[in-house]
């Protein structure tokens, strides 16, 4: 299944086994696997390039953890931190050419305007317009691409998907997840968005234990049909870690890579990742591979 997803005036398409690559470029310092590593814009910066020289064709830059627990920023912090890491990206010639785009990952309107003005085409909300009641309003009247994410809470108030001490309950955790997204889509839509210009991320490792969020990818094909772009974002989270009983993030990159391959054959667009050189090759080589795993086997397998 080919689609594609607009960004302001780009006009982004993807296929199975072919999605798009967004690189997590963390400016703060406290997000769960490289908090501090990229927190200045010179540092933002090189990373980025490195990321576009391994195959990503979008940079995900972000002012404030969502890690689980983590404490708000304010706005103002936000936009000191993300503004000046973008604007050193836009001096890199595939950014400047629009052959890269930008994302800023924040639920403030603020925070989103300013990275829109220095030139970021992508608003990336965790909380898909819940938090600022004006991000949608802002994104529609500039034209850029949204990201709609599920999750159960906010970051201060939720836990690492292995630590609950009271899990989340659902019924049914893929179908609560697209319903949620339909709403926030038709609320968006309201707003004035374009629907060409929304993606749909499910959230995983944001309210759900360790089975709910495999019970997730093993059924990402139900996000995908609800015929949206679909981002994912597995890396390195604390469910892979349980799955493979890696306690260190920064070692979690194969089976992060083996989980966007499972869920790349049912169509997601975009895979956000960490380590966009582990996913690039892994998505290479399964072009030639004829049976696919299973999706627990081709993490284990793949990280061991």
């Amino acid at each position: 299944m080919t689609g594609s997803w607009r960004c302001g005036a780009r006009e982004w398409r993807y296929e199975p086994l072919r999605p798009l690559l967004m690189a997590i470029i963390n400016v703060t310092p406290d997000s769960f696997s490289d908090g501090g590593r990229h927190a200045d814009p010179i540092a933002a910066a090189a990373w980025a390039h490195e990321c576009i020289s391994a195959g990503a064709v979008m940079l995900d830059v972000g002012g404030e953890s969502t890690k689980p627990g983590s404490l708000r920023v304010a706005p103002e912090v936000q936009v000191s931190r993300v503004v000046p890491a973008i604007q050193r990206m836009m001096e890199i010639p595939e950014v400047a050419s629009g052959g890269v785009s930008i994302s800023v990952d924040t639920t403030s309107a603020g925070v989103a305007r300013a990275a829109l003005d220095a030139g970021a085409t992508i608003v990336n909300d965790v909380s898909a317009g819940e938090e600022d009641p004006e991000l949608l309003a802002l994104v529609a009247a500039r034209g850029c691409g949204l990201v709609l994410m599920h999750r159960l809470r906010p970051p201060p108030e939720d836990s690492f998907s292995d630590r609950y001490a009271q899990p989340p309950e659902y019924t049914d955790v893929v179908a609560t997840v697209a319903a949620s997204l339909v709403r926030r889509v038709r609320r968006a839509r309201d707003a004035g968005v374009d629907g060409a210009a929304i993606a749909v991320d499910p959230g995983l490792g944001f309210g759900k234990t360790v089975d709910q969020n495999v019970e997730l990818m093993s059924r990402i094909g139900e996000i995908v049909a609800l015929g949206h772009p679909v981002l994912v974002s597995a890396s390195r989270k604390s469910f892979l870690g349980a799955i493979c009983t890696e306690p260190d993030p920064s070692r979690r990159d194969a089976a992060s890579a083996a989980a966007a391959l499972a869920m790349s054959r049912c169509g997601v667009a975009v895979v956000r990742a960490h380590n966009i050189e582990a996913h690039r090759v892994s998505l290479r080589a399964a072009e030639r591979d004829c049976g696919p795993l299973g999706l627990l086997e081709s993490i284990v397998r793949t990280h061991h």
